[in-house]
């Protein structure tokens, strides 16, 4: 996975979520609301989600297509289910 080592921005997204994750701890030891909670816990998902979807887009640009015109086209209506399904 070339292409993810080589991707800064995706250790950058793996932090912020780690500290989505450490806020979540203290608020469900602080004993926070239920509504709170829930609203870190969907943002956790989000972002995961959207990690998710960054490596399965790189996975799909760097390793099943070529660079031409042409496949950078088939692969738009691939990406375009996997966002709508990781949302």
């Amino acid at each position: 996975m070339s292409h993810v080592k080589q991707d800064k921005k995706l250790l950058a997204r793996v932090r912020r979520i780690g500290g989505q994750v450490q806020s979540l701890e203290r608020a469900l030891s602080e004993d926070a609301e239920c509504g709170a909670v829930l609203q870190q816990l969907a943002a956790v998902r989000g972002a995961v989600n959207g990690l998710i979807l960054e490596v399965l887009e790189g996975h799909l640009r760097s390793h099943l297509h070529g660079d031409d015109a042409a496949h950078v086209e088939e692969l738009a209506p691939v990406i375009a289910v996997l966002r709508s399904y990781l949302k």
